[in-house]
């Protein structure tokens, strides 16, 4: 029987802010260079012995998550859209009815850890298979290098099921940091939120811990549709399912839980610009550097600029993160307080905490470049082939400036192409689209002016990604 991954990949994580926001989280983002740390995790993922990963994503995500798969040269991977965020438990308990075998192995991953050594984790798991075929969930756990107050703790009893496996005492969860100090005198683990399981055993503890969830996670999976290359969940049935994680709502209350010891995964979740600093290539002043940076007398220190020049003198033991519209910058050791940033941004509707300046669509990217009182101006980028949806604003006309390509553009009933260094007007109230019909990408200037310049004065008639 071959094993099913499956990649939860909903989470709007932003404990790596200002580089992560809940309209391109951490999972999406590479902050250790190269790959996203979505597509590390795919490719740890692509095996002979595994089927094509299972991705449960949050739908606003869902052309981001199909994009960074199509450029690792994955093109196989159900991908199915959680119309609204309930946790973990619901996310896996719609996976676990997607798989129509009840005898197919689970494997839950997060989709924005880093893994070293993947072939430890692959040990664990052909270790850990009689058990799972006796009815244990199992869970990988990582034996703790330090006392870290973020992460969760398992307690494990004193005897083996099997080669390292044992049974679980109790689960502390996010304990502070004099109670992991004590935890680490005995033996525990951090969890490290992966799971393994039998989808029949998975779906009987949902069922026993979470009823509501189970009933209502499969009456989703039931009316799901496809929608181009997706799975469409039905939010009027999701939206009933219990908003709660795996861990609380089913893994602290089962019997039949097991933990495997992967003392030598190199595993991280990559929650803190400390573990950022951690994992990343070092200078010889211990200072961990992305983007266009200057520094003098700077020791321990990350330090990352994107898009601005960032100049750091005579400092140690910090975090300077630089963005084009917001900048972070925080002692090491308080690097977790993050959360209290983009609480306080939360609080006051900043859009900081959702939105860079550059904003991705299934088309390409705008990216907001000057704003005043009555005017805007953005530069949009489409991709080769595609094209926005046909829309109306009430409270702006624009003006669009060709610069790389040609746009075939259409204004009310009438299409024409629009070469670079020449521009067109769209009056305010007209139905218009642009498409780029060419094989290099189009970029535009655009220019918006009106009483109400907004996002949301968009009215979309039609839409190839199917947005209306």
């Amino acid at each position: 029987m071959k094993i099913q991954p499956v990649i939860l990949c909903g989470g709007g994580g932003t404990r790596l802010w200002p580089m992560s926001r809940t309209s391109y989280p951490k999972q999406l983002l590479a902050p250790l260079g190269g790959l996203s740390l979505l597509q590390q995790t795919a490719q740890r993922l692509c095996k002979p012995e595994y089927e094509p990963s299972l991705i449960i994503s949050n739908e606003h995500y869902r052309f981001l998550v199909a994009e960074q798969m199509h450029e690792i040269g994955i093109t196989q991977f159900p991908l199915i859209l959680e119309p609204c965020a309930k946790n973990t438990a619901p996310a896996m308990a719609l996976a676990a009815h997607f798989v129509k075998d009840p005898e197919t192995y689970l494997l839950f991953c997060p989709s924005d850890h880093h893994v070293i050594n993947s072939n430890v984790l692959e040990q664990a798991i052909e270790q850990a298979k009689p058990l799972a075929d006796e009815g244990k969930i199992i869970i990988f756990g990582i034996l703790p290098d330090s006392p870290k107050g973020g992460y969760g703790y398992i307690v494990p009893t004193s005897d083996e099921l099997a080669p390292n496996i044992y049974g679980v005492q109790k689960f502390i969860e996010k304990p502070n940091l004099d109670t992991a100090k004590s935890l680490l005198k005995s033996p525990c683990y951090w969890n490290s939120g992966i799971f393994f399981a039998k989808a029949k055993f998975f779906l009987e503890a949902i069922k026993h811990h979470l009823p509501n969830t189970y009933k209502h996670s499969l009456a989703s999976i039931e009316s799901a549709k496809p929608d181009l290359d997706f799975i469409r969940i039905p939010q009027e049935v999701f939206e009933k399912c219990d908003t709660i994680s795996i861990d609380y709502g089913v893994i602290e209350k089962e019997s039949n839980v097991a933990v495997v010891a992967c003392n030598d995964m190199g595993w991280s979740d990559v929650g803190t610009w400390q573990t950022v600093w951690e994992l990343n290539t070092k200078d010889d002043s211990g200072n961990a550097i992305t983007g266009d940076v200057i520094t003098q007398d700077v020791k321990n220190s990350y330090i990352r600029g994107d898009g601005v020049l960032v100049s750091v003198i005579g400092l140690e033991n910090l975090i300077v993160v630089a963005s084009n519209d917001a900048v972070l910058v925080a002692n090491k050791v308080d690097a977790e307080k993050v959360r209290e940033i983009t609480t306080h941004l939360r609080h006051n509707l900043r859009s900081e905490l959702d939105f860079h300046k550059r904003v991705y669509r299934p088309w390409g990217y705008y990216q907001e470049i000057d704003l005043g009182e009555r005017f805007k101006v953005k530069r949009l980028m489409l991709k080769s082939q595609s094209r926005t949806s046909t829309q109306i604003h009430y409270h702006r006309a624009e003006h669009w400036v060709v610069v790389t390509g040609t746009a075939k553009v259409l204004i009310g009933e009438k299409t024409q192409l629009v070469h670079e260094n020449e521009s067109i007007y769209i009056p305010a109230g007209t139905p218009h689209a642009v498409e780029n019909p060419g094989k290099i990408e189009l970029h535009l200037i655009e220019v918006q002016s009106g009483s109400y310049l907004g996002e949301d004065d968009i009215v979309r008639l039609k839409d190839i990604y199917g947005r209306v």
